[in-house]
């Protein structure tokens, strides 16, 4: 059920501070609302502005460029597991979204009231900064006490949090050229110890994502920023050091939370890993932390000086994490034990049979996720200065190209989309799986075990007592993912082709909390690689700038390595001049067709130099309690981005 808050929020500001229609056209265009809302919420305002503009707009601002609207989701790899698809919005975040339709009644009240809320993330949660988090459990649960500046809505629109309005070139925050954009921020907000919330805490958050000795996750987001200024306590304005045509990508989404400067300001640098912070924040969101137990349990209260009046409904909210997927569906469709359960990637049948004999409500939500097989093009097996893995040492096996390419026709993506995954996923070749505008029309897949083998066989890779071998090197195979039952089954289908075509393969399952895990002395993290092949789901971008550089080498910090903790985003250890031309060329061109031929070629190069085989592509899935209303679902952000709206019927 979608309620529309965002309506509701501006139609209570409006009775209390009897807003101007011109503060309310401003607004509303910047929520996207369509021409009959505004002209409704216009109409509530009573009497004329001061230069006697009445006129309702027919469409709202455009953005700047046209990049398809913007940043993830929340992935599993620097961006979180859940997380396709033709809905996604075409247009820039700044475009006009359809207008949503309410589907319960718009009640104002006081904050608080409807007690407890249980979350379950089956991936338990381990760290609460996001700047230096890794799976999207841990973005997931920093959001329900950090904002960003503005997130996204299920149409990839820039919904205001900190900010009081989306900036673009109509209302004169955007520069044409895309050098620069400056937003307005929120007055009266508070951090939860009463300390007030100022540019000066923006301008902050730049400074520890993009020091040099932080080694965080979320630097690349900031990565075109030349500088900062606050000309006040309420305007930041960022200069980039080159056009930048996703402008907005800095402090929005689940990488651009923003941290308190007064607290963190001891911290920056290598002593981030330290700050007591990380897993007791303080922020400015809806609720604020009581108790955590990394991998298990956080306990949040209601923040009763939180800015958005009437907001949160729930007095307390605990996220329990571990388990299974489908242990989590059967708790909030069948048995009613939790309000909210995450991610919930659990065959197709079996979910329908929970919902058709519970009283919960599954929600699928259309999303960029991507499910893939990943190669690592270095070799596992060998240590070089107490580092597996290691960039000089190529792969005896995957580092052939025509042995990938055999790859390519091993996994059934038909079989495993279809009975594992039903209506939540689709067979895919392509790594951009949304919006649809950079879906490459060149990729293609084949199921095809004789011809694989007869590519094999003409590379030199021939059978020797039923393995394949060449040159005194026997081909075997370590894969690993995290502990979830469709990605076990996905490995045994998968495992049984590879060894049909003599490639021995061991099966390994990692717990999700290690898994994804920004431990750098865990070996068992997704980012240390330590397998030859490894599969999860990653989600991409409007604008899929991020999300493509997580095959940049054009930084080599950027690549996953012992010296930066293993941080980096490229944990493939894969190496494309082309690739990363085509990458630096997209993060200054605002020219909307030259956008597509560069992101569609950086895909076709990806798929084609088989840097990882997409399998599927996922619509997000969770499942919530009869009695719970005001969820606000979207594919392109956290699944508690809409908490505070959140309430018990």
């Amino acid at each position: 059920m979608v309620v529309v808050d965002s309506i509701e929020l501006l139609r209570d500001e409006i009775n209390r501070s009897q807003l101007s229609r011109r503060s309310v056209l401003k607004r509303a265009m910047a929520l996207g609302f369509s021409a009959p809302v505004i002209a409704g919420l216009l109409a509530a305002c009573g009497g004329d502005d001061d230069d006697g503009d009445d006129d309702a707009p027919t469409e709202a601002a455009a953005a700047p460029t046209s990049p398809p609207a913007a940043q993830p989701t929340a992935t599993e790899a620097a961006g979180g597991e859940p997380t396709a698809t033709e809905a996604a919005s075409e247009e820039s975040p700044t475009a006009a979204a359809a207008e949503p339709t309410a589907t319960t009644a718009m009640v104002t009240e006081e904050a608080g009231g409807h007690g407890l809320v249980r979350l379950l993330w089956w991936q338990a949660p381990t760290i609460l900064n996001n700047h230096l988090a890794q799976g999207g459990k841990d973005y997931d649960a920093s959001h329900i006490c950090l904002e960003p500046l503005a997130d996204y809505d299920n149409d990839a629109n820039l919904v205001p949090f900190l900010a009081t309005e989306i900036p673009s070139i109509e209302n004169g925050d955007v520069a044409e050229d895309g050098m620069s954009v400056t937003w307005r921020l929120r007055e009266g907000v508070t951090w939860h110890d009463g300390e007030p919330f100022t540019s000066a805490d923006v301008a902050f958050t730049y400074e520890f994502a993009t020091h040099p000795d932080a080694a965080t996750t979320t630097v690349a987001n900031y990565a075109t920023i030349e500088s900062i200024e606050t000309p006040d306590d309420y305007t930041i304005v960022i200069n980039f050091s080159e056009p930048t045509p996703n402008w907005f990508t800095p402090f929005t989404g689940i990488y651009g939370y923003i941290i308190p400067e007064h607290i963190l300001r001891d911290y920056l640098g290598a002593e981030a890993v330290n700050a007591p912070f990380n897993l007791a924040p303080t922020g400015t969101g809806p609720f604020k932390v009581r108790e955590f137990r990394p991998g298990d349990v956080i306990l949040f209260d209601r923040y009763e000086g939180y800015w958005d009046p009437g907001k949160p409904h729930f007095d307390e909210v605990e996220l329990k994490g571990g388990g299974d997927a489908a242990s989590a569906a059967r708790a909030a469709l069948v048995s009613g034990e939790v309000d909210w359960a995450w991610n919930l990637q659990v065959e197709a049948t079996v979910l329908a049979e929970m919902e058709s004999s519970g009283d919960g409500v599954l929600v699928s939500t259309p999303g960029p996720g991507l499910e893939r097989l990943m190669i690592n093009f270095t070799d596992p097996d060998v240590e070089v200065d107490g580092e597996r893995s290691h960039i000089s040492m190529p792969h005896p096996f995957l580092s052939d190209l025509a042995a990938r390419q055999a790859l390519t026709h091993v996994p059934d993506r038909d079989t495993i989309a279809g009975e594992l995954y039903g209506v939540a996923g689709q067979p895919t070749s392509n790594v951009i799986a949304a919006p649809t505008r950079f879906v490459s029309p060149n990729t293609s897949y084949e199921f095809n075990l004789d011809k694989a083998a007869e590519m094999l066989d003409a590379a030199g890779w021939t059978l020797d007592s039923g393995q394949r071998a060449k040159d005194g090197y026997s081909v075997d195979f370590l894969y690993q993912t995290s502990t979830n039952t469709v990605r076990q089954k996905t490995q045994e289908i998968i495992k049984q082709a590879l060894e049909s075509i003599g490639i021995p393969t061991e099966i390994k399952a990692i717990d999700a909390a290690v898994y994804f895990s920004s431990d750098a002395g865990n070996p068992d993290t997704y980012a240390h690689f330590y397998a030859d092949i490894e599969m999860f789901t990653n989600s991409g971008d409007p604008y899929p700038l991020n999300y493509m550089g997580f095959y940049s080498s054009t930084d080599p910090d950027n690549i996953a390595q012992q010296s930066n903790g293993w941080a980096g985003r490229n944990v493939y250890r894969w190496v494309n001049q082309e690739f990363n031309a085509l990458f630096e060329q997209a993060r200054t061109e605002i020219d909307p067709d030259a956008q597509v031929e560069l992101f569609v070629g950086m895909n076709d190069l990806i798929v084609n130099d088989v840097c990882e085989i997409p399998l599927v592509h996922r619509s997000n899935v969770a499942a919530h309690a009869a009695d719970l209303e005001g969820v606000i679902p979207s594919g392109w952000a956290s699944d508690t981005w809409s908490l505070k709206h959140w309430r018990r019927t």
